[in-house]
């Protein structure tokens, strides 16, 4: 199976910079699409970012024009660079790497706290 390690949150302040990371390891061979979700608290996961094995995105709504993702197959990784942070960006951020029909593996997630 895939393993996936999230780093990079941490707290800032409102309209700051994060640059989350998520490196994959294990079958990465049978990775296709990646994506970046969020969970704040009391609410349900949410869908932020896709990245295909391509490099084609999509983004959510509320990230778009702010957030990118990018991956380097080569370096086995994905990134999303979150600019312009607000304080509903605050969540749990978790990689997720689609490997194979209807299955997928997470990360542990990361927290990304944007004070005002």
């Amino acid at each position: 199976q895939v393993q996936l390690v999230e780093s990079g949150g941490g707290l800032v302040q409102a309209g700051g910079s994060l640059r989350l990371s998520c490196a994959a390891s294990g079958r990465i061979g049978s990775i296709s699409d990646m994506a970046w979700y969020r969970q704040a608290p009391g609410k349900q996961r949410e869908l932020v970012a896709t990245i295909t094995s391509g490099g084609r995105t999509n983004y959510a709504d509320p990230v778009k024009d702010r957030f990118t993702i990018s991956r380097d197959n080569a370096k086995n990784t994905v990134t999303l660079q979150m600019n312009s942070l607000k304080p509903e960006d605050t969540a749990v951020y978790y990689c997720n790497a689609v490997t194979g029909i209807l299955r997928r593996s997470w990360g542990q997630g990361t927290q990304v706290t944007v004070s005002s």
